[in-house]
């Protein structure tokens, strides 16, 4: 069972969590949505009423309302089950930021990872959440987004320290797989913070994770964190100070680790085509638009945002919440089908093998 939060329910995420039912049914099977019934009732109209082209129009699909997530297995075809575990007493109006919905957004997140944590579900998939949103929260205020509020929630289910937990975002197509070493800082932040500690700490967190799901050692790039790597000091000295030490450090422990490479080539060097392998499996950036930007590039729609380093499963869409064309009918479900698709293939066995019964 994989559950689904619905994200912020002003913008596209309730309906391309629809959507993905909707056309794609099979992919969708042992999910089931954690959210609000009303909002997911009106995405489930705005679907049928704007059928995507080559996609035949329906009547919409109903939402069904369970008391657990066992239930989804009574569901008749055709039916989305939703397990209500956020308040949203009033519509939300699309394409607004509010509190309102950052609210109700982050409570089903919280629930969501404490039922995968307690082992009631196999994993979760995250729609989008607006971070104005989330700030505005007073109870979620200190979380800049769902990968901070998970980790939280993991720390807490273990008993431990938050950062005894520490955590990194993955962003994967099936051309170019990313690391980041920090998340949600500011740039200038992001660089003070640069560490050997936390270089290192990411290249594990890299290699245990990959290894896990490639059954091998993965091949590892890194990238510098000035031009052309800093050119053996003559653009900044992070990577002979910074990185190289962290990397010795990570191959004493037998990490098959390579760099640092200029950041305007490495990614190209680990890009993985039909005609052409990639260099590397994955590769691990200094910060949050040096890694998003390469993958982004080539194809948001099929691009899957992994947290790596939690005790539980969790995979998204690695776009926003897209209000500008919240409510139109036009969202493309690519991403949400991608992060299934990869949230399945991580779970194994347990659950694919039980899709199409």
């Amino acid at each position: 069972m994989l559950l689904l939060t619905m994200g912020n329910a002003a913008g596209i995420g309730p309906e391309i969590i629809t959507r993905a039912f909707a056309e794609s049914p099979a992919d969708m099977e042992l999910c089931v949505v954690v959210g609000d019934l009303a909002t997911m009732r009106r995405a489930s109209a705005l679907v049928a009423e704007h059928p995507r082209a080559g996609q035949s129009s329906g009547p919409a699909w109903p939402i069904a309302l369970l008391g657990d997530a066992s239930e989804e297995a009574k569901l008749p075809p055709r039916c989305i089950g939703l397990l209500q575990k956020c308040e949203l007493s009033v519509p939300v109006p699309y394409g607004l930021v509010s509190a309102f919905a950052g609210e109700a957004a982050a409570q089903c997140i919280a629930w969501a990872a404490r039922a995968v944590l307690g082992g009631e579900a196999a994993g979760m998939v995250t729609a989008p959440i607006h971070k104005e949103a989330l700030a505005a929260c007073p109870r979620w205020a200190g979380f800049p987004g769902h990968t901070e509020l998970l980790q939280a929630e993991a720390a807490h289910f273990l008993g431990l320290p938050i950062g005894a937990v520490p955590v990194r975002m993955m962003l994967a197509n099936h051309e170019l797989k990313v690391v980041l070493v920090s998340i949600h800082l500011s740039l200038r932040t992001a660089i003070e913070a640069l560490s050997q500690d936390a270089v290192l700490q990411t290249v594990r967190i890299t290699h245990n994770a990959l290894r896990a799901s490639l059954g091998r050692v993965p091949r590892i790039a890194v990238a510098g964190l000035n031009p052309h790597a800093g050119e053996g000091g003559l653009f900044g000295t992070e990577e002979k100070l910074v990185i190289l030490p962290a990397l010795d450090a990570a191959r004493a422990e037998g990490i098959d680790v390579h760099g640092p490479f200029a950041p305007d080539t490495v990614f190209m060097r680990a890009r993985h085509s039909a005609s052409k392998p990639g260099e590397f499996d994955v590769v691990v950036a200094m910060y949050h638009d040096q890694g998003l930007i390469p993958v982004k590039y080539l194809g948001a729609e099929h691009g899957v945002n992994v947290t790596l380093g939690l005790p539980l499963l969790r995979t998204s869409p690695d776009h926003g919440t897209a209000f500008d064309i919240a409510g139109r009918g036009v969202a493309d479900p690519s991403s949400m089908l991608a992060a299934v698709r990869m949230a399945r293939a991580l779970v194994g066995p347990a659950v694919s093998a039980s899709v199409g019964r």
